[in-house]
């Protein structure tokens, strides 16, 4: 029997912005949700429901945001959700028919299992609410879930201690909602931290967190063991570190496996590919062409679009199986080089955004399946763990101040506070401090102003997610960013003026109502 020689804490982080617009019979960005739906968390759903059915002793963290979890279980979404389903559906059904005789057939049928087993999952297994089926593999024992800031607010760019502290409290509040008992751990958004944010993690119940590398590796004092053992920062919540190498395995799109040339390629997409006429009806009312989720070549090599050859879904299930145990090498021979450096066996952190395996991966799940099964059945030298398992099992660490730090390009704040965002920042601080006066100007609230001042959280929280400046920083779907920053600001100094002036507009607060619903529980005097 080989002696343990390390940890690996895998960790996914699910997060979606909050996008709802019933207003409208269809709209554009909740797509996002729905394609995670179907190509990311359905998928690993189905591989959790493996491991119970099989005993598998496997086990990972996954951190499910606030956003998220509300949009899983809200109705209308849900409703969508199956139409689009239904359509992808009868696509898959003509499609096992049109490519017959052609190379594309494999690939079709597969698309075809794929959305039916969709359909038994979502709707049979969990009730369309898959926030149960996370909820049932946690209690299960074989993922720890953990939330995230509120709404994904940059934590270190908030002005007021009120800010910070309501984006957690409000964040565990909802985290108790949707799995019945309080968070004991945090994805930071980002993973952005700050010294202080710790202090307000303790206050919320919060007993461990994650950050980059460099977040532990410039602490004060040097940690030790670097990024490769938690430590307590002076507050006592424990801080888990990035691994760079296992993390760029994967996420490189030079060296990572993605890359691969038997994997599907993402971006072309049937929706783009057929004869209009024929995709026209799966498409949106308004009939822009747009990805539909039904792909049918693979990467090949570096070559344009057009020259990309057909899929080929048995070789790339191989290549699943080669490439879970590679990782699973150079996790032993890591952890190996590392115990016999540090005199402790490693705890190895390999942090992934969920929607990675699946939706920009489509073979994603198939590799964590592979590989965390590998990692239990074939060698004993590494173990998966969880950060409440590791420090149930192991109490005493180092106590670290952790540095300032993000996962973001360049390790720090640039991403989210440059020229092409900056001029948010004015409006969201001057919005926490007029949420703080509210919060202390009425502490015993009518029935209508206590729904105003609830409202009027939630438009403060939903217009300082991280992704909106993100996205501008990036440049993709600027204008939706911009409209969402802009309308949640007005919203919420609308509600703060008419609250102070006493001139509450009913109808209008209940639009803002109906329109962003997230959040039933607030309690808005998390900010006073």
């Amino acid at each position: 029997m080989a002696d343990l020689q390390g940890y690996l804490m895998l960790t996914l982080h699910a997060h979606l912005p909050f996008v709802r617009h019933p207003e409208y019979d269809e709209f554009l960005e909740e797509d996002w949700l729905y394609e995670a739906i179907g190509e990311t968390y359905i998928p690993l759903l189905r591989m959790l429901d493996g491991f119970e059915r099989d005993g598998v002793k496997a086990c990972f963290t996954m951190s499910l945001t606030p956003p998220l979890c509300e949009m899983l279980s809200d109705p209308l979404l849900q409703d969508r959700y199956l139409r689009r389903l239904g359509k992808q559906q009868e696509l898959a059904e003509n499609e096992i028919v049109r490519t017959q005789g052609t190379p594309f057939h494999a690939a079709a049928q597969l698309y075809k299992q794929h959305f039916h087993e969709c359909r038994e999952i979502f709707e049979q297994r969990w009730g369309r609410n898959l926030v149960n089926g996370f909820r049932h593999y946690q209690e299960k024992g074989f993922v720890e879930v953990i939330t995230c800031g509120a709404t994904h607010g940059f934590l270190p760019l908030m002005v007021t201690e009120s800010g910070v502290r309501a984006q957690i409290q409000v964040a565990a509040n909802n985290y108790k909602k949707h799995f019945g008992r309080p968070p004991k751990g945090i994805w930071l958004p980002e993973c952005a931290y700050a010294p202080g944010v710790d202090r307000h993690l303790r206050d919320a119940g919060i007993e461990f967190f994650f950050l980059d590398t460099h977040g532990v590796a410039f602490g004060a004092p040097r940690p030790r063991y670097g990024p490769f053992r938690p430590v307590y920062c002076p507050s006592g919540v424990a801080a888990f570190a990035r691994d760079p190498e296992s993390s760029k395995q994967v996420w490189s799109s030079e060296e990572g496996y993605p890359g691969d040339f038997n994997y599907r390629e993402f971006y072309r997409d049937l929706g783009y590919d057929c004869e209009y006429g024929y995709i026209k009806p799966y498409l949106h009312g308004d009939g822009v062409r747009r990805n539909i989720g039904v792909k049918y070549h693979r990467i090949t090599g570096r070559v344009g679009l057009s020259d990309k050859q057909p899929y080929d879904p048995s070789a790339a299930r191989q290549k699943t199986a080669d490439h879970a145990g590679n990782f699973l090498f150079n996790r032993q021979h890591q952890a190996r080089w590392l115990k016999g450096v540090l005199g402790v066996p490693p705890v190895v952190v390999s942090p992934y955004d969920a929607e990675l395996f699946g939706h920009w991966w489509f073979e994603g799940p198939m590799f964590l399946d592979y590989m965390m099964r590998k990692t239990a059945y074939d060698q004993e030298e590494v173990r998966l763990t969880t950060p409440s398992r590791f420090l149930d099992a192991e109490r005493r660490h180092q106590v670290v101040e952790p540095s300032a730090s993000s996962w973001g390009d360049k390790g720090y704040f640039e991403v989210w506070l440059n020229g092409t965002n900056d001029w948010i920042y004015r409006h969201l601080h001057a919005g926490e401090v007029r949420m703080q006066e509210l919060a202390n100007r009425f502490p015993y609230p009518n029935p209508i102003q206590e729904r105003a001042l609830k409202q009027a959280a939630r438009e403060l929280l939903l217009a300082q997610s991280s992704d909106w400046a993100f996205i501008m920083t990036t440049g993709t779907m600027v204008a939706y960013a911009e409209k969402r920053t802009r309308d949640h600001l007005h919203r919420f100094n609308g509600l703060y003026l008419q609250l102070v002036e006493d001139r509450l507009e009913e109808g209008w607060l209940g639009e803002l109502e109906w329109k962003d619903n997230i959040f039933s529980e607030i309690d808005y005097r998390v900010y006073a």
